[in-house]
């Protein structure tokens, strides 16, 4: 059986839904392809369900800080790790459902639950369904990296999606991997009341940020208990009856013992399983399928969005490549991947913010740079709150006086890193943020302070 749509969209993740709610508006029919849960990565097992478990952390890491606040608790605190996951399973389920009504809702749209591979350039086979279109969007996203680590398979291991099944709490998770995802479940998890160790190959931790950022993390989590171990140049396992040892050196080391192990070094995108080479469609050799400034691949009529295309990681990266493609398809405006900021978080607690250049990065650009940091110390936000782990910086061009880029870690700073965001996406003057008012008391009020301390590199 063959049908014909005037577009096909592979993959009902962040990009997927809302370009088929565009298209059908537009009066187009409509075929989405979803082989597992609709909403994709951030609904289903990234953005929203770790970030509801980090929230039922924090409340369980503030209500150990009670007293610090004047507020007495009685006994101790405890985790119940079946409501928690709970909680979560919760807020991920309304969140699908609700795409999923969303679709269902949309006039020319339909859905088809299935494992989508192409067989030419304009078609699609679901089962036992031949799907053809003259458009065709793959937005298939990404899973996580199995590392290829000595005995990595002859032990059991958790990623990021195995871990949020969880319902009892690791007597001793190790972290393999010190990064975003790995640094994020190791603080969740020593909250909870895990015995927790980051085990990393390199130098030191989050290491595509700057020195000093990487320190100031590492110390917040070792202060919180977290066993970080870098420099474990030859990571390998072995199972011993019911734990793990974790081997993290060449010689004779002493080994870890785990009772859970989490892989977290890294993403593949799904791309390997697609019939790609059935339609033409060029890889690079990751896997992740190559796309031009308007996520064109290779092939006429075909595009890619979100983590398969490599040009981001994440959400609003991938709900950014819907708004290309739908601007340059539907709306005659030229928009760009290039013109995107590279914009992020790494949400442990306190929160790290980013956008643009590091430091490190600006050195490397031959630029005549200005920086500006200031302690959390010093922000009364952060004080008044008791949280005055980390630092602001930003760093500037001093000839054009642009910003270059900015980092934020402490109270506040995934939110606070936005007016930098937009003055930066404006184009204007550092100088336009310095001499504007902002509301008291803020974290976001001291950043103008911050630029006005700005001083050239040593």
């Amino acid at each position: 059986m063959s049908r014909a749509f005037d577009a096909i969209i592979i993959g009902a993740g962040q990009a997927g839904p809302p370009l088929a709610g565009r298209l059908s508006a537009a009066g187009m029919t409509v075929a989405v392809v979803e082989r597992h849960l609709v909403g994709g990565t951030c609904v289903n097992d990234g953005c929203m369900p770790t970030k509801a478990l980090v929230a039922s952390a924090y409340a369980a890491h503030m209500a150990r800080r009670a007293a610090d606040f004047g507020v007495a608790v009685d006994g101790d605190v405890s985790v119940d790790m079946t409501r928690i996951r709970a909680r979560r399973e919760t807020i991920s389920g309304n969140a699908r459902n609700g795409v999923e009504k969303w679709l269902a809702g949309m006039e020319h749209c339909t859905l088809f639950r299935g494992h989508a591979r192409f067989e030419s350039p304009t078609s699609v086979r679901v089962d036992d369904e031949l799907l053809t279109s003259d458009r065709i969007f793959i937005n298939v996203g990404a899973r996580a990296l199995v590392p290829d680590m000595p005995g990595v398979h002859d032990v059991p291991t958790l990623n990021n999606t195995g871990i949020l099944d969880l319902d009892v709490l690791p007597p001793h998770l190790v972290v393999i991997g010190g990064s975003y995802i790995g640094l994020e479940f190791a603080q969740m998890y020593r909250r909870f009341g895990s015995q927790v160790t980051v085990v990393e190959k390199g130098p030191r931790l989050v290491s595509r940020e700057d020195p000093d950022v990487s320190d100031a993390i590492r110390g917040i989590l070792e202060a919180e208990g977290i066993d970080v171990r870098t420099e474990a140049e030859c990571i390998h396992f072995t199972p011993q009856g019911d734990q793990v040892e974790v081997g993290l050196h060449c010689g004779n080391d002493p080994a870890l013992m785990a009772t859970h192990v989490l892989l977290a070094v890294g993403r593949v995108p799904n791309t390997d399983d697609l019939g790609l080479d059935a339609a033409g469609i060029t890889v690079d050799k990751r896997g992740y399928i190559e796309v031009d400034d308007q996520l064109r691949t290779n092939v006429p009529g075909i595009w890619a969005m979100g983590d398969c295309n490599g040009k981001g990681a994440f959400t609003h990266t991938s709900y950014n490549d819907f708004e290309i493609v739908a601007a340059n398809l539907l709306d005659n405006d030229p928009r760009k991947v290039s013109d995107r900021l590279s914009v992020y978080a790494l949400y442990i607690d306190p929160p790290l913010g980013r956008v643009g250049m590091s430091e490190t990065q600006a050195r490397a650009s031959g630029r005549k740079v200005l920086v500006g940091k200031r302690p959390m110390t010093r922000v009364g936000r952060a004080v008044e709150k008791s949280e005055t782990q980390g630092f602001m910086k930003v760093v500037v061009d001093a000839e054009t006086k642009s910003i270059l880029g900015a980092a934020i870690l402490g109270t506040g700073g995934d939110e606070a890193i936005h007016g930098i965001i937009d003055i930066m996406s404006a184009g204007a003057p550092y100088t336009t943020l310095q001499r504007t008012v902002h509301i008291h008391p803020t974290v976001s009020e001291l950043i103008p302070t911050v630029l006005g301390d700005l001083k050239p590199l040593e």
